[in-house]
């Protein structure tokens, strides 16, 4: 809690002070991006993982500090305007990390800053494509789900969430639902083949989940 309220110091210093066109600080900024998602993920708030009295214990006293920081890490992205185009691809991956947090508000609401990111890369870029983005959502999430996050829940929300913000795009729509589909069709096999080589004893299946991902 107590480092909690630090970061929510730099938040207003950062957003005071570092902000503007002339004062802009690209490397404090990035900072506090890192230091936000590191404690947003850090074990010691994976709710879930505890019991249940331990976790309505917490909840009681402190709230979930997840939510909290992910709102605020929302917020700082939304603030940046013209200088996001600096963060990507660098910050899908940790963006990334806070939306596979099992939490449905904090996914809800972080989410559709994939959508921004690909806006954003299309309109600033001078390619009219998002291709960092994509590449580097695509790599992240393998990697990711390789190591244990992801479910079937965040597949399905992540899918409905990007075509519901694509499809209102004049230019994103087409390029926009195709990626969509794409990336919740892999996530979708990255699933399986995870469960498959975790609980699967016929090799068949293995092979098919892995020919699958392939």
């Amino acid at each position: 809690r107590v480092f909690l309220r630090a970061v929510n110091q730099f938040t207003s210093v950062l957003n005071r002070f570092f902000l503007d066109q002339a004062s802009f600080e690209l490397q404090l900024w990035n900072n506090y991006f890192h230091l936000a998602v590191a404690f947003l993920t850090h074990e010691s708030l994976q709710l879930e993982n505890f019991s249940q009295a331990k976790r309505n214990k917490i909840i009681k006293k402190y709230g979930d500090m997840r939510k909290e920081i992910g709102f605020k890490i929302r917020d700082m992205w939304y603030n940046l305007g013209p200088h996001k185009i600096k963060f990507i691809p660098a910050m899908v991956g940790p963006i990334l990390e806070v939306t596979l947090v099992p939490e449905p508000e904090l996914r809800k609401a972080t989410i559709p800053i994939f959508f921004d990111m690909m806006q954003c890369e299309f309109n600033l870029s001078g390619n009219r494509n998002f291709q960092l983005f994509e590449n580097e959502l695509i790599t992240k999430l393998d990697q990711e789900v390789e190591g244990g996050r992801g479910d079937e829940q965040y597949k399905i929300l992540l899918e409905k969430l990007l075509l519901e913000h694509c499809r209102k795009h004049k230019y994103l729509s087409a390029p926009g639902e195709v990626f969509a589909l794409l990336v919740s069709s892999l996530l979708e096999n990255l699933l399986d083949y995870r469960t498959s080589v975790m609980h699967d004893e016929s090799k068949e299946n293995r092979m098919s989940c892995t020919v699958n991902v392939l």
